[in-house]
């Protein structure tokens, strides 16, 4: 069961006490992402959650992790294009200890000008890093491809030339606009004590805020195609389709279909391309959901000489399942595959604490673990082929080329 409070200053809090645990994950959500930030400001809110760890009012960068580090803890934090979140897990009597820390860090950063700029060469690196992935780079690729020059068409990282631009004013404006009550949500997994939300309003509580919850800027799925000629050995290809919201209850629906089209190794895309074919290394599809827009896609990594027969054989399986959809059978099996991987990853008290965080930050129904599981069991046969024929709608297909690839590859082979 959850429980629901807010703090005196309107930070909401979500709580889920599992008393035979010894331990507590507590995660701090904000609603800064790469998609409320302008074109110059790419960038900033990954540069922020780097920039909390280097200095807050209590401790120096190896304080604030030496006081975690010192009590057998763990602190993180991730940056995506809708939210960051902070998190600790530790035992249950060290819970105070991440409370103070987390609090400090994130609305007491010292943002020292030196260190900035030691963090920009940090993330240069990063970037670089990231450049050096294909497999990471050409979903980039693929977001500009679909999303354009918008703030969810950008990356999450930014660029050298965003972060040059970006000086101690304008980060602590920013978190001035974004770092407020109505955009951040505390959620809790594990074991805790009848005093343990008198301390979240000791901790939290006390903090005042300036302006209210900053927009998001729309996003509206558009059909492209984007090909990035680089010297790697193989060719990285996503094939995508406009996909369903966050917001959207036919996910269940689509989770079922996906277990048996394109999820793990006895999906049809691995069997059918990889298993039988020997074509690629990975292939595998997937749904990205957010507020407003999402995208459905196929992504798999081959050598050139190999890219015009996997696009012709995803084609081919799109098709397919798009004419016969999944038997009755197929849609039972897929369910208990679902309600068994669910249930093994809710075991982690990191993985409820994040389910239960970002769903109350997006303003998403927060289910227990029976309600998602009656969610999956009511999935029909007839919900499947409704949300195959939403997903997989030719008119929207897209497509990502990443790798050794002429310019003037055919799109047209990929659907």
């Amino acid at each position: 069961m959850y429980i629901f409070k807010n703090l005196s200053n309107g930070i909401r809090v979500v709580a889920e006490k599992i008393d035979y645990l010894k331990s507590v994950s507590i995660g701090v959500w904000v609603g800064s992402g790469s998609r409320y930030e302008t074109a110059e400001e790419n960038g900033i809110s990954h540069f922020i959650e780097h920039m909390v760890f280097k200095g807050s009012s209590k401790r120096n960068a190896a304080e604030i992790a030496s006081a975690i580090d010192n009590v057998g803890g763990q602190i993180n934090a991730f940056t995506a294009r809708e939210y960051t979140c902070f998190y600790t897990k530790t035992l249950d009597s060290h819970a105070e200890i991440a409370m103070d820390v987390l609090s400090d860090m994130i609305f007491a950063p010292t943002l020292d000008s030196q260190d900035m700029e030691l963090e920009k060469r940090v993330i240069g690196e990063e970037i670089r890093l990231y450049e050096d992935s294909p497999e990471d780079l050409v979903y980039d690729l693929y977001y500009r491809a679909v999303w354009g020059d918008t703030p969810m068409g950008r990356t999450v990282l930014g660029t050298s030339e965003t972060l040059a631009g970006i000086d101690r004013d304008i980060m602590r404006g920013y978190m001035k606009r974004h770092y407020i009550a109505d955009n951040i949500i505390i959620s809790v997994s594990g074991n805790f004590d009848d005093g343990f939300f008198d301390l979240l309003e000791k901790y939290f509580g006390s903090y005042s805020f300036e302006y209210e919850k900053p927009e998001m800027p729309a996003a509206v799925f558009r059909k492209g195609n984007i090909l990035k000629q680089k010297d790697i050995e193989q060719v990285q290809l996503i094939v995508g389709f406009n996909g369903i919201d966050i917001m959207d209850e036919s996910v269940y629906a689509l989770l079922v279909f996906n277990n048996i089209f394109g999820c793990g190794m006895s999906s049809r895309l691995f069997q059918n391309i990889r298993e039988k074919e020997g074509l690629v290394y990975s292939v595998s599809a997937g749904h990205s959901a957010y507020l407003g827009t999402g995208s459905f896609d196929i992504c798999a990594g081959m050598s050139p000489e190999n890219l015009m027969r996997v696009c012709e054989l995803i084609a081919k399986e799109v098709k397919t399942v798009r004419r016969d959809k999944l038997t009755a059978d197929e849609v039972e099996r897929s369910k208990e595959m679902l309600k068994g991987s669910y249930i093994l990853s809710y075991e982690s008290t990191g993985a409820r604490m994040q389910g239960a965080g970002r769903s109350l930050l997006l303003n998403k129904p927060v289910y227990t673990q029976e309600e998602a599981l009656a969610k999956i069991d009511a999935v029909s046969v007839d919900d499947v082929a409704e949300v195959i024929d939403r997903v997989t709608d030719e008119t929207t297909v897209s497509t990502a080329v990443l790798g050794p690839v002429s310019e003037e590859f055919d799109y047209s082979l990929c659907i």
